[in-house]
């Protein structure tokens, strides 16, 4: 199990041994695997300072807890179908957490046990609020080019009715810049391919002959190319629409289309180099764009390659890391490092407001083997150390003795210090 208790009892002999018995009792039960969890000597100051700190403290683990699972579920998200491998990119100081935790030892260097409690805690607040604020900065930067993206993807989904057309027509597709000529596109079912060619000529006065073309076809119709004078435009879509020919409303404006193509490779570039590995959306079918629901197959001279050859040559442009999936990886490591510390700086304070000054207790980290264990666990944890506190042991082992002014849910008390890690919420 991903789980872990991390517990306090006082130091003296006797609970020494309540420590033993428990270790022997878990081991032989084989409910829980147990270590010392070391937690240097602070400076204690006063009481008073101390209570203060128990809620501050409180406050910051749960921001603590919540920063890492949204970073985790960052992660996520930028990895997208490499998910599989999102585990081995969230660790703790180059570890995995599980493996972080049971090791766990203070970092002189970065929290010096040597100053005051409050300037430690000071200094693990300001590291977790710059990096959430890193954190959202970033993240918003990276769903805004996600939703500019999808709306651009968006155009190219459904059939020739509705997608775009800018990514399947060239230039040469068209007659331009002529005074008295215009190509149309005409949508053809795949059954009336015959007809059109047979009718498209005669459909109006002024149209070209032998100017159709089939430049693109999906599962329902093809698209064709027709020129003809601008003066009989109407008369030919009301005839084209009779033989239920459809003309689609497109005008080649070479600019635009440029614009449109440099832009969606600008999003497509900018959203894989976040993670470089996974974020190539250019990945199935003929298309420009991404998985389509109806496949789109361009057709027209070699000097107009597929899309789907540029997918692979995207895809096998430089694989790595990009910088988003980078900073979540380094961040998460040191924000997940900064919980466990407030963890151990939580059982440091509750234990001097427990157990007393001077300061004398020991910390253990309990590992519970299974879910199904931790009800006998916890019982066998009340049994051991119920001298702590015999008046609310009476009630956590004999829930009909009503204790006045004691207001406690028997199943959430302890009569030691108890804090919760649960890695499972990262999975």
């Amino acid at each position: 199990m991903s789980e872990f208790w991390l517990i306090s009892a006082p130091g003296d002999q006797e609970n020494l041994q309540a420590l033993e018995r428990m270790n022997t009792v878990t081991s032989k039960s084989n409910l829980s695997y147990n270590t010392k969890f070391s937690i240097p000597d602070f400076k204690v100051g006063t009481l008073d300072s101390l209570v203060g700190l128990s809620d501050e403290l409180g406050k910051l683990d749960t921001f603590a807890e919540s920063l890492i699972k949204r970073m985790a579920q960052s992660v996520v998200e930028v990895m997208e179908d490499a998910k599989g491998k999102v585990p081995e990119n969230l660790l703790a100081n180059g570890v995995d957490l599980t493996s972080f935790v049971t090791h766990f030892e203070w970092d002189m260097a970065k929290y010096p046990a040597k100053q005051p409690l409050v300037s430690v805690v000071d200094t693990l607040a300001k590291q977790l609020a710059q990096i959430e604020t890193d954190l959202k900065s970033r993240t918003a930067a990276y769903n805004t080019l996600k939703t500019n993206l999808e709306n651009l993807e968006k155009k190219s989904m459904g059939n020739l009715f509705t997608r775009t057309l800018s990514d399947i027509v060239s230039k040469e597709d068209f007659v331009l810049d002529s005074e008295y000529l215009i190509t149309l596109l005409v949508i053809v079912p795949k059954p009336s391919y015959t007809q059109w060619q047979k009718t498209y000529e005669s459909l109006s006065d002024m149209v070209v002959p032998r100017s159709t073309k089939l430049i693109a076809e999906d599962n329902e119709g093809g698209l064709f190319t027709v020129t003809l004078f601008r003066k009989v435009i109407e008369d030919f879509k009301t005839k084209a629409k009779e033989n239920k020919f459809t003309v689609r409303e497109f005008y080649y404006d070479e600019k635009e289309i440029k614009r449109e193509r440099e832009e969606m490779s600008r999003l497509l570039s900018d959203k894989k180099q976040q993670y470089q590995t996974s974020c190539v959306a250019l990945k199935k079918g003929s298309s420009t764009f991404p998985d389509h629901k109806v496949k789109v197959t361009p057709l027209g001279t070699p000097d107009r390659p597929a899309a789907g050859q540029t997918d692979r040559e995207r895809e096998s442009e430089g694989e790595g890391e990009g910088p988003l999936l980078r900073w979540l990886k380094v961040n998460f490591s040191e924000a997940f490092i900064a919980w466990i510390h407030l963890k151990a700086l939580r059982v440091f304070v509750e234990s001097v407001l427990r157990y007393g000054l001077p300061v004398n207790f020991q910390a253990v980290l309990l590992q519970p083997h299974k879910k199904s264990s931790t009800k006998r666990l916890r019982e066998v944890l009340n049994s051991v150390f119920r001298h702590l506190d015999q008046v609310a042991a009476a009630s956590i082992l004999d829930a009909s003795v009503e204790i006045p002014g004691l207001q406690l849910n028997n199943q959430d008390y302890f009569p030691y210090v108890y804090f919760h890690i649960d890695l499972s919420l990262l999975d």
